[in-house]
């Protein structure tokens, strides 16, 4: 029977291959843009097209996670058990700060207008533009692979927290926070081109993988540490300095945030049209007295607002995370 960081390290791999086919077919679409008219080929054919590829990739990255999460708690020596089956669209057709995904992959066209009217030769602005949309298009996928993966360990009763688990080549902000435990409700932190991935852990495992961020700093080349740390970095690190303390972890961290009820809450218009799961539930609770907000939750939010398991399950259930 493979081991929980065998089963990690397989869902890492599908992961990483669903995103290179996103990324294949987006730059494929990209160069069929019309330079003499980028928005209206955007419009009419391009955008619609990018849409539908990154829409099927978060579905793609979002449909296996109970089943990873199920494999790893049983691999653990654990008995799965949880409240609920993920609803996999409620991932998919949204960006991770909540706003319409066509509207995010958009910014690319503005980006490369802004760049030809700058001065930039076409082809400069052009590539400019897909660098920029290959960075969304991927990190939309990867987030919403790690956002059902993170419902799902909230879901199953079994799972304790989970552990932060490196793809590597790592970059030294991801490498400070490797096997380090969090709780099933704490966020998990990523940035542009991040491809860690979450370890569930069961309250029956003992010990953790063996992804200690010194140990894997050890396992570089000298040549590797200077480029990853920094060349003084490194140097700090060799003469015994604490790696969290040579990297600000948090710098240049993807961080979203949303204001509601005075707090720094994750929200979304997506699900919220008459025919939305979640519009349906808040509109039955609302009648009932029961629903305080009319904006629909991500999941950080309800990790934030949850006071225990019961509530985080209840309302992830609310908003149509869960079925």
């Amino acid at each position: 029977m493979p081991s929980a960081e065998d089963i990690a390290r397989a869902y890492y791999l599908r992961q990483a291959t669903i995103g290179r086919r996103v990324a294949d077919r987006v730059q494929a679409l990209w160069w069929s843009l019309e330079l003499a008219d980028l928005t209206g080929s955007w419009n009419a054919s391009v955008g619609p097209a990018v849409l539908a590829t990154v829409t099927a990739g978060q579905l793609a990255a979002a449909a296996p996670a109970d089943a990873y999460v199920r494999a790893v708690v049983a691999a653990s020596g654990a008995d799965p058990d949880p409240a609920g089956t993920l609803r996999t669209a409620a991932f998919a057709g949204i960006a991770a700060d909540g706003r319409d995904l066509d509207t995010l992959l958009y910014l690319p066209v503005i980006t490369t207008k802004q760049g030809i009217g700058a001065g930039l030769a076409d082809q400069d602005a052009m590539t400019a533009g897909l660098q920029q949309l290959l960075t969304m298009a991927t990190s939309e996928v990867a987030d919403a692979g790690r956002a059902a993966a993170g419902t799902s360990i909230t879901a199953d009763r079994a799972v304790r927290g989970y552990i932060r688990v490196l793809s590597p080549p790592s970059c030294a902000r991801c490498v400070v926070l490797a096997g380090k435990e969090y709780g099933w409700n704490k966020g998990f932190q990523r940035h542009p081109h991040c491809d860690c991935v979450h370890m569930p852990v069961t309250r029956y495992r003992h010990g953790h993988p063996a992804m200690d961020p010194g140990d894997y700093f050890r396992s570089l080349s000298r040549a590797e540490q200077d480029r990853v740390f920094t060349i003084a970095g490194a140097r700090a690190i060799r003469d015994g300095a604490d790696i969290g303390q040579v990297v600000n972890a948090r710098r240049g961290m993807y961080t979203i945030t949303s204001g509601s009820g005075g707090r720094r809450l994750l929200a979304t218009h997506e699900g919220m049209t008459k025919r939305g799961l979640a519009y349906k539930r808040l509109k039955r609770l609302e009648a009932e007295g029961r629903a305080p907000a009319r904006a629909r939750l991500m999941p950080e939010a309800i990790y934030q607002l949850a006071s225990d398991r019961d509530e985080a399950i209840r309302l992830l259930h609310r908003y149509g995370y869960l079925y």
